[in-house]
């Protein structure tokens, strides 16, 4: 039961004869246009659709000359996936570079005063000054997008890296790396440039807690950064040294474009520093004697530091793993699967006990993906000692294993060590795999212009009727898929010698290549199914990303004096079995069962994570229990149904957080959960939240849920792509119909749209007051209904979307509405789009006063008090203690802390909300629309609404049907459904008489209890 959720549209298999004529015109229109795409860049030895269209367009404030879009285009039907790239790679740039003369032969070093800057964005928040205990330091307090930029002086041309000394803000609202894009001269060089990331420190908390049961509690990492210094690599790793930026003789400018704060000493521009090979290293080292010591061991999970909160601990049971407490949750390794992207680092302190030789071994496991291998940068004191360690291998192997870093002979390298601190670093990198990644990339290429090819000879028309002949019609395709097939095998034996040993992404090639040799059995079959060649695009794609993952999971660490055996480091196979028989013993132990609870504690059930369970936990105990005296037990819900069973059998809990919104209606119409309403303060207690966030919990007078969380959908624009095109950002509807046609006639589109943007937007009543029908019959809602339709019908926008991340990425929608948690998704897997992308409300229906009204809700979770509670008066303060400002924000930043950005934590306190660390113009952007929050209320039987108007939708889009009878039908049988649910609660008697009204809450004004949080 419940609101009417969103509708996914359907791509149309029928329908009229005009509408089937019209679908064939736009497709062979749209795959002349993939196929001109397609072509015009290699003609003109350009990645870029634009062209010289773009080279002329003049950058905006805070956006530089050369950010264009990833593909100003879309292709017919297959998208351009990760492959609509206009900026060449680095690798590509470099090899460019040095083939044009450019030289990093050269010993000059520029030192770049972080205050002296010779430009900035205009409001931009820099001063000089002294910061954290260096004086004359630029202070760039950003918290929306702008640039600050620098001049300097060449005079000696060649290749250059920039390192840069600098000192992140370490608050509550800046926890994520600083993320700049950097342009040298006006331009990016090359990709990577774009989203270039300074990291911070973090270190986790200890003495680690423990629960009541003796489980350690994960801890949270706290932010240790100071002034640090980087020299600037790409973001995902993906290349063993750092980048190189060529500057030839003369004055330059170099521009830092970001959104986040940080205190900036210098920039440091040097020549690339060369690391020689193992045999050069250690001939040049000085002789030592043996050194007598013991061995040093380092807990892997003692960190001196790591780059990302997200690193966290975990807790494995093999019985060789230290510490180890039999029958007891310990966290006592690196969590192999977080450890995993893109440049995450850690660092351990250990102490050498003499000045000599030590080999460096440790406890690992690499077993997560079958068959791969993952590589490590490894650092000793800050330097990788020698060039074997830029990448260095751990082979793929089941379990727990004892590595020593060793030669391709298995010969273990020799580390010279003075006596006393000295540390050791690894670093994740897909150095060795990224030239594979790149050509598979080229392969997706290959295979969607083999697919305009086909949609161009087709017009994009399955025509059962027509003999094809693959050699005559369309000369040169089949050698062309011959080719890349060609191509795949000679990847995937690239792959496999550079692995050791086949893997899951060497048989994930095996299967496109099959796939392929499939289509070529019967080549003159393709045009019949050219989405076949997608499909291979799809399966090609997945292993790109699988390319990057390189999960590694550490237990210890032991620096050994060379000459001296290893110490032991893997169990025994008799310790393995009594391990084994141990924790198959523990695993019959009941952990956490309802009924072992302290019967004097109020008894909450979380829908949520461990770790979620946890985090509250240790809160209740720091704050709560001490500032009430009520005792909290939090037990982890693992799926809602139990909820129902234990209220069933009368052993429900006191309080429930975490529940979809729909559950408390659910409950409450069949008398299980408390009304909130009863409780004296309640009235106060309402206005902490946006009225239209309590809509779907209220019924017959009561709120019987409090809203927990809540979504929102916003609008995302790329400001590259609008800027090339001279399109601004729509307010209003009105507006966004005008620029479609230009959005169209580029090859790009809009995304489809729920039915509440219209029907709230426009004043129509998904019900009537008395909530016995539908309110959908009025003419508001009819001309609502037709505005939602006209969009596929009458503005061509698409009648379904598979992923608006990967659309917005690649450029084929470059404006489109989605929930925020997509602003997460784009901010942690999109960096090439930094500072590209922006975030505004939804279009909105002008009002006769100018207002812009922008009704819309989103889904939410909600705190819930159950009927049978023994304590409903603790469980009331309990509820108004965890929904208030400081606990939410104290939440939301632990959370956040210990899990990363993805965990954001999307609060309907709206106080809280404002403190999570939003880029200041985004926040402005939510704020407007949270104003605006407004949720559909629940009904008995609402739930037939959603399924009558997804038939609506589709009886006019797809069969053409006019839009009010369609309409009028969905309305009748939603009336019929009400009214045989309101009857069966008690609303309205058999023959039709009303015994007692809903009187559903109505919202007609914006929330003005947002306007304290919008930034003036």
């Amino acid at each position: 039961m419940g609101r009417p959720k969103r509708i996914s549209l359907i791509k149309s298999k029928g329908g009229g004869m005009e509408l089937k004529a019209l679908s064939r015109i736009r497709t062979r229109l749209a795959a002349l246009l993939a196929v001109v795409l397609t072509l015009v860049p290699v003609l003109y030895g350009t990645a870029d659709p634009a062209g010289a269209a773009d080279n002329a367009a003049k950058p905006a404030d805070g956006q530089t000359a050369g950010q264009t879009s990833g593909q100003a285009a879309g292709d017919a039907e297959g998208g351009a996936g990760l492959t609509g790239r206009s900026d060449p790679y680095y690798s590509e740039v470099l090899e460019r570079w040095k083939k044009e003369g450019a030289s990093a032969d050269h010993k000059a070093q520029i030192r770049i005063p972080g205050s002296r800057i010779a430009g900035h964005a205009e409001g931009a928040k820099v001063q000089t000054g002294a910061y954290q205990g260096k004086d004359n330091v630029l202070i760039w307090n950003a918290g929306r997008s702008e640039w600050i930029e620098y001049e300097v002086d060449v005079e000696q041309g060649g290749l250059y890296t920039l390192t840069m000394s600098y000192h992140p803000f370490v608050d509550s609202k800046n926890r994520k790396p600083i993320a700049l894009n950097i342009t040298v001269d006006g331009k990016n060089p090359f990709l990577e440039s774009k989203s270039i990331e300074l990291y911070r420190h973090w270190k986790d908390k200890l003495p680690v807690r423990t629960d009541d049961r003796g489980d350690e509690i994960r801890p949270v990492a706290e932010d240790i950064s100071g002034w640090q210094t980087w020299e600037l690599r790409d973001k995902a790793g993906a290349y063993a040294d750092a980048l190189q930026w060529y500057l030839p003789e003369g004055r330059h400018k170099i521009r830092l474009n970001g959104s986040d704060p940080m205190a900036l000493e210098s920039i440091l521009l040097q020549p690339p520093a060369k690391t020689e090979a193992y045999a050069a290293v250690r001939q040049s080292q000085p002789a030592a004697g043996a050194v007598t010591a013991e061995p040093v061991t380092i807990e892997a999970e003692r960190v001196q530091w790591k780059s990302d909160s997200s690193l966290s601990l975990a807790y494995d049971n093999d019985i060789a793993n230290t510490p180890y407490v039999q029958g007891r949750i310990t966290y006592n390794t690196i969590n192999g699967e977080r450890w995993n992207a893109g440049n995450q680092e850690i660092s351990w302190s250990f102490e050498a006990p003499e000045t000599g030789y030590y080999h460096i071994a440790m406890r690992a496991q690499q077993g997560f993906v079958s068959n791969r291998s993952s590589f490590r940068t490894v650092l000793v004191n800050g330097k990788v000692p020698f060039s074997e360690l830029k990448a260095y291998r751990f082979l793929y192997a089941s379990g727990w294993r004892g590595l020593t870093l060793a030669d391709e002979e298995n010969r273990p390298y020799e580390f010279y060590l003075e006596k006393g601190t000295n540390t050791i670093s690894m670093r994740v990198t897909y150095a060795p795999l990224k030239p594979l990644a790149v050509e598979l990339e080229e392969v997706i290429v290959e295979l969607r212009k083999l697919f305009a090819d086909v949609s161009a000879l087709t017009g994009g028309v399955d025509d059962k009727n027509r003999t094809w002949d693959m050699e005559r019609d369309l000369p040169g395709f089949v050698e062309g898929l011959q080719a890349t097939g060609d191509r795949i095998d000679a990847i995937r034996e690239k792959l496999t010698e550079l692995n050791g040993r086949p893997d899951s992404v060497s048989q994930g090639l095996v299967t496109a290549r099959k796939d392929i040799d499939a289509m070529l059995a019967d080549a003159d079959e393709i045009p019949y199914d050219p989405g076949r060649l997608v499909e291979i695009q799809g399966k090609v794609a997945d292993q790109i990303e699988a390319l990057g993952s390189q999960p590694l999971q550490l237990d210890r660490l032991f620096v050994v004096p060379a000459g001296q055996p290893l110490p032991k480091m893997e169990a025994s196979a008799g310790e393995k079995f009594w391990g084994g028989v141990a924790n198959f013993f523990d695993s019959f132990k009941a952990k956490g069962k309802w009924s072992e609870d302290n019967e004097e504690a109020l008894d909450v059930w979380m829908f949520r994570g461990r770790d979620y369970v946890n985090l509250l936990q240790g809160l209740v105990d720091e704050q709560f229990t001490p500032q009430t005296g009520i005792k909290v037990k939090v037990n982890l819900l693992k799926d809602e149904k139990q909820l129902v069973l234990m209220n069933a059998a009368g052993i429900a809990p006191d309080v429930a957080l975490g529940m979809p919104q729909d559950i408390p209606f659910d409950y409450a119409i069949r008398g299980g959960i408390y009304n909130l309403k009863q409780f004296p303060d309640f009235e106060n207690f309402f206005g902490r939240f946006a009225p239209g966030s309590w809509t779907p919990f209220y019924y017959d007078g009561g709120y019987y849920g409090v809203p927990e969380t809540q979504s929102f959908q916003m609008m995302y624009y790329r400001k590259d792509i609008l800027d090339r095109l001279g399109l601004k950002v729509p307010d209003t509807w009105e507006e966004l119909y005008r620029i479609l046609p230009v959005l169209q006639q580029n090859g790009m589109n809009f995304t489809p749209v729920e039915h509440n943007a219209f029907m709230q937007m426009h004043g129509a009543e998904y019900y009537t007051p008395d909530g016995t029908k539908t309110g959908l019959g009025s003419d508001k809602s009819y001309e609502a209904f037709k505005m939602w339709t006209d969009l596929q019908n009458k503005y061509a926008v698409d009648q379904r979307m598979d992923s608006f991340y990967m659309h917005f990425r690649e450029g084929s929608y470059p404006i489109g509405i989605a929930d925020i948690n997509t602003y997460i998704q784009l901010t942690v897997a999109a960096p090439e789009l930094n500072g590209l992308w922006g975030l505004a409300p939804v279009p909105g229906v002008r009002q006769a006063d100018g207002q812009v009204a922008r009704w819309l809700g989103g889904s939410m979770q909600s705190s819930v008090i159950m009927k049978n509670a023994k304590r409903p008066a603790e469980g009331w303060e309990f509820i108004k203690w965890w929904t208030s400002a400081a606990v939410q924000e104290r939440f939301g930043t632990d959370l956040e802390t210990l899990n990363g950005v993805t965990f954001r934590w999307n609060t309907s306190n709206i106080e809280a909300f404002t403190k999570l660390p939003w880029r200041d113009d985004d926040l402005t952007a939510i704020m407007e629309q949270w104003k605006w929050f407004r949720e559909i209320p629940n009904v008995p039987g609402s739930y037939f609404m959603e399924r009558e108007l997804r038939n609506a939708w589709t009886r006019t889009v797809i069969g053409g049907m006019n839009y009010r009878t369609s309409l009028e039908t969905a309305v009748k049988e939603v009336d019929r459904e009400i009214r045989r649910k309101v009857q069966e609660f008690g609303f309205i008697s058999p023959d039709g008489t009303v015994i007692r009204r809903m009187n559903l809450p109505s919202i007609t004004k914006p929330w003005e209890g947002v306007e304290p949080y919008v930034q003036k």
